[in-house]
C-alpha cells in the first residue's frame, strides 16, 4: 500500500495498491521533491474514466515502470472531481501548450509546482506517433538532469503566460435582446438538423443550451428555438446514449447519430437532463419527455443514491464481460443470441427490431447498443414492456459497473433541483423526499457553522477539500428549487448563507468577475476562473442564476446587482460561443423576463385550492420565475408579506420589475399570466 491508503476518493483508492509510490496532492509531496531534487509527475483522472484505467493497468501497475518513477520522480495522483481547481489550472496549461486536453492528464512539474511538460494518455510502447510512457519518463529525467536551468526557464514562462490570460468581462451589463438573438442565430448555424444536437462527433448532451432554448421560446415564442430543443431531446432519448432498459444517460455519444455512447453515467449529466426533459414536458406536454424525465429520476434514486441519502458521482464505463476481462459497455450491450437466450425466438425478433439489435452489431464484437430507431406508434406496448422487464432482469445478473460513491456537493445540488421539480410536476412525492434527504445530508455533513461548504463526502465522512464556486452556486440552486416546491423557507435561508459567501469570497469587488476558488483557498500557480460551461454549468454562470433567483425571492439589491454584473461576461461571449455559455444565456433570459415573483397564499399548505395554485405556479414557463407558497400572514418567505387571502380564498400574486398584477384565485388565469 502506498500513501493513498486511507483517502476518501474512490479514484485514489483504485491506485492505493500500485507499486508506484503515489502521494496525494499537498505541500508534503512538493517538499519531498525539493528535498530529493527531482521533478513531480502529476497524474489527474477520475474513477469512471476508461483511459485512466487503461493507463493504470499498462503503466502504473507495472513493476519496472513503477521502480523508474519511484527512483526519479515524486508521483502525485489527483482526483479531478475532488480537486477541480488543481485540474482546471493544469488543464489550462495543457491546452495552451498542446491545443487539446483530456483525461488521464499527465503533467511534469518543478518542485515549485510549475508545469514544464504535458500530455494525456501515454501508451506502454510507441504507438501511432506517440512515444511510450517510459520514453517520456526517460526524456524528462534526462532534461531535468542535464538542462535544469532551461527547464526552469520554460516553467517560469508558462506560469507567466497563464497569469496573463485574463478574461474579458464585457461591460458588467446583462445581455439584451440583440445579444440573445445573436446567440440563437449562432446556435442555429451549428445545429445538426438531421440528427439533433450541435457540431459533429463526439456529441455531448447540450443540457445548458437546451435550457436556454426553452426559456427563449417561452419569452419570445421563437418556434425555431423550441424545435431545436424538441428534436435534440428526442434524438438523444431514442439513441444509444440513453439507457433504454434502466433509464439514465451515458456521458456522450462517440458518433454524430447518438448511437454508441461512452458508457460512463455521471450524476451531473443525469441531473441536468432530468430537469431539461421535465421542463420540455412543461412546455409541450410531450409524453416522451415525461417518460424520460421520470425514468432518469428513478435511475438516479435507484442506482446512485447512497446509504446516507446523497447521490454518488458516477457509474463506471467498464465492467466484467463474464470472462474476467473489464470491457467498456459490457453491462449494456446485446447480441441477437443473447436476446434469444432471455426472450425466446419470437420475442427476441421483436426486441431486435424494436431496439435496433443486428447480427453485425453497432458496437464491438457484433454487439449492439439498444436504441429506439423506429417510432413506436404501432408497437404492442404491453409486449414491449414485458420484453424490457425481462431484459432488465437478465441484465441485473451481469457483473455491474463500479460505482464512485463519493458525494460531490455541486452535483448533488443539481440533483436536488431536478428531483424536487420532477417530483412536483408528476405528483411523485417520493422524488421530492429524495431531494430533501440529499439536502439534509449536505447541511448536516458538508456545511460548517459558518456555512462554508466541503466539496465531497464518502460513507458519511466529510472530505478534506474546500468547496469551490460551483459547489456554492449549485447547492444554492438546489435549495432554491426545494424551497419553491416544499414551501419550507429554511431552504431559502440556507441558499442565502451560501450566496453571501459568493459575494464576499468569490467575487472581485471592482469588476464583479467571479473566481472558481475562494479568496482564502489554497494558492495555486493561478487562481482558476472560467465562465464557460463544460459538462456542467460553470460556477460563474450558476452563481449568477442563483443570485438572481435569491434576489427575486428577497428583494436583495446586492444579490441582484452581483448577478447582473456577473452576466456581463455572457454579453461578451454569448454571441460568439453560445454553445459554451448556455447557462449564462438562460440566466439572461430570466433577467429580461423579470424574473417573475409568484406568491401563493392559502389557509393551509394542504388546502386543495392552495395546492392547485401552487402547482400551476410551478408549471409556469416564464423564465426563472420564483415561487413562494405559505399560509396567509406566514413568515416563511419574504414574498408572502402583506399578501392576504382574496375573499377568504387562496390567491396568487405575480410581480415583476416592481409592478404587480391584480391577485387571482383562478389557476387558469395564473397559468395564462405565467405562460412566458
Amino acid at each position: 500500500m502506498n500513501r493513498l491508503a486511507g483517502v476518501t476518493s474512490p479514484y485514489l483508492l483504485q491506485h492505493a495498491d500500485n507499486p508506484v509510490d503515489w502521494w496525494p496532492w499537498g505541500p508534503e509531496a512538493f517538499e519531498e521533491a525539493k528535498r530529493r531534487g527531482v521533478p513531480v509527475l502529476l497524474s489527474v483522472g477520475y474513477s469512471a474514466c476508461h483511459w485512466c484505467h487503461v493507463m493504470a493497468h499498462e503503466s502504473f501497475e507495472d513493476q519496472e515502470t513503477a521502480e523508474y518513477l519511484n527512483a526519479h520522480y515524486v508521483s502525485v495522483k489527483v482526483d479531478r472531481e475532488e480537486r477541480p481547481d488543481v485540474d482546471a489550472v493544469y488543464m489550462e496549461a495543457v491546452q495552451a501548450a498542446t491545443g487539446q486536453g483530456g483525461w488521464p492528464m499527465t503533467v511534469f512539474l518543478t518542485p515549485d509546482a510549475e508545469p514544464f511538460y504535458f500530455g494525456t494518455y501515454f501508451p506502454p510502447a510507441p504507438r501511432q506517433g506517440m512515444p511510450s510512457f517510459r520514453q517520456v519518463l526517460q526524456g524528462v529525467h534526462q532534461a531535468w538532469d542535464e538542462r535544469r536551468d532551461e527547464v526552469n526557464e520554460v516553467a517560469g514562462k508558462i506560469v507567466r503566460d497563464l497569469a496573463g490570460r485574463e478574461i474579458s468581462y464585457g461591460d458588467a451589463q446583462t445581455p439584451g435582446e440583440e445579444e440573445l438573438a445573436q446567440a440563437l442565430l449562432g446556435l442555429t448555424r451549428e445545429y445538426d438538423p438531421q440528427r439533433g444536437g450541435f457540431g459533429g462527433a463526439p456529441k455531448f448532451p447540450p443540457s445548458m443550451v437546451l435550457e436556454f432554448l426553452l426559456r427563449h421560446h417561452a419569452r419570445t415564442g421563437a418556434e425555431g428555438a423550441l424545435q431545436m430543443a424538441q428534436d435534440t431531446c428526442e434524438r438523444m432519448a431514442r439513441g444509444g446514449m440513453y439507457d433504454q432498459l434502466g433509464g439514465g444517460f451515458a456521458r456522450y455519444s462517440v458518433d454524430r447519430d447518438w448511437v454508441v455512447p461512452h458508457f460512463e453515467k455521471m450524476l451531473y449529466d443525469n441531473a441536468l437532463l432530468c430537469r431539461v426533459y421535465a421542463h420540455l414536458w412543461r412546455s409541450t406536454g410531450s409524453e416522451l419527455a415525461r417518460r424520460v424525465a421520470l425514468e432518469t429520476a428513478d435511475f438516479m434514486v435507484r442506482e446512485l443514491r447512497t446509504n446516507e441519502g446523497g447521490f454518488a458521482s458516477a457509474l463506471d464505463a467498464d465492467s466484467d464481460d463474464g470472462t474476467g476481462r473489464h470491457v467498456e459497455g459490457a453491462y449494456y450491450v446485446w447480441t441477437p443470441e443473447q436476446l434469444r437466450e432471455v426472450l425466446g425466438e419470437q420475442d427476441a425478433e421483436l426486441a431486435a427490431q424494436h431496439f435496433g439489435v443486428t447480427e453485425e452489431g453497432t458496437f464491438e464484437e457484433g454487439a449492439s447498443v439498444l436504441q429506439l430507431p423506429v417510432r413506436d406508434a404501432f408497437v404492442d406496448a404491453a409486449k414491449v414492456a414485458s420484453v424490457r422487464e425481462r431484459l432488465l432482469a437478465a441484465r441485473s445478473g451481469r457483473p455491474a459497473p463500479g460505482r464512485d460513491d463519493k458525494v460531490v456537493a455541486a452535483w448533488n445540488g443539481l440533483a436536488i433541483a431536478a428531483l424536487a421539480e420532477t417530483g412536483a410536476y408528476f405528483d411523485r412525492p417520493d422524488l421530492v423526499e429524495a431531494a430533501v434527504a440529499a439536502a439534509d445530508l449536505l447541511v448536516r455533513l458538508h456545511l460548517d457553522e459558518q456555512a462554508r461548504l466541503t466539496r465531497t463526502s464518502k460513507d458519511g465522512h466529510a472530505g478534506a477539500n474546500a468547496g469551490v464556486l460551483e459547489d456554492y452556486a449549485d447547492v444554492a440552486e438546489g435549495f432554491l428549487a426545494l424551497a419553491s416546491v416544499t414551501g419550507e423557507g429554511v431552504w431559502l435561508e440556507f441558499a442565502g448563507f451560501l450566496l453571501d459567501h459568493v459575494l464576499v469570497r468569490f467575487t472581485d469587488a471592482e469588476s464583479g468577475a467571479l473566481y472558481d476558488t475562494a479568496a482564502d483557498a489554497e494558492r495555486l500557480i493561478r487562481r482558476p476562473q472560467d465562465p464557460t460551461d463544460n459538462a456542467a454549468p460553470s460556477g460563474w454562470t450558476a452563481a449568477a442564476n442563483a443570485l438572481l433567483s435569491y434576489a427575486a425571492h428577497t428583494g436583495s439589491e446586492p444579490h441582484r446587482t452581483a448577478a447582473e454584473r456577473a452576466l456581463g461576461v455572457v454579453k461578451a461571449l454569448g454571441p460568439r460561443v453560445p454553445r459554451f455559455i448556455g447557462w449564462g444565456l438562460a440566466a439572461a433570459e430570466a433577467v429580461l423576463d423579470g424574473p417573475r415573483e409568484v406568491a401563493i397564499v392559502g389557509p393551509a399548505l394542504d388546502d386543495e385550492g392552495t395546492r392547485a395554485l401552487h402547482r400551476t405556479a410551478l408549471l409556469g414557463t416564464a423564465p426563472g420565475a420564483v415561487v413562494a407558497v405559505g399560509i396567509a400572514g406566514g413568515e416563511e418567505f419574504p414574498l408572502l408579506a402583506d399578501r392576504p387571502l382574496v375573499g377568504g380564498e387562496p390567491a396568487a400574486y405575480v410581480c415583476r420589475n416592481f409592478t404587480c398584477d391584480a391577485p387571482t384565485t383562478e389557476p387558469d388565469r395564473l397559468s395564462t399570466v405565467l405562460s412566458g
